[in-house]
């Protein structure tokens, strides 16, 4: 048996399961992981549980922390730019129509 947490990196978004790598994590925390599209922040949606080794696609990735105020800000930050972002595109779309 292995223990994972599951990780949402949108609101409507996929479980990912994560190896919680011996850090105290609770179901609503918020974590800062490795994936293969490199660090990123994610909320805990599925508390730490016990799963066969079986139903595990290896590799299993580890939680690299418990996420801090400055993760917070910093994935505040992102979310604002990417906002911006689909704004310009959107005006630009609409410019070529």
């Amino acid at each position: 048996m292995v223990e994972v947490i599951g990780v949402r990196f949108k609101k409507a978004g996929k479980v990912y399961y994560f190896d919680p790598d011996g850090i105290t994590i609770n179901k609503g925390d918020f974590v800062i992981v490795e994936t293969a599209r490199g660090v990123e922040y994610g909320s805990v949606v599925v508390g730490p549980k016990m799963v066969p080794e079986s139903e595990i696609i290896p590799p299993l990735k580890k939680v690299l922390r418990v996420a801090t105020a400055e993760d917070e800000i910093h994935n505040n930050e992102n979310r604002e730019k990417e906002a911006e972002a689909m704004e310009t595109c959107i005006k630009k779309i609409e410019k070529h129509d």
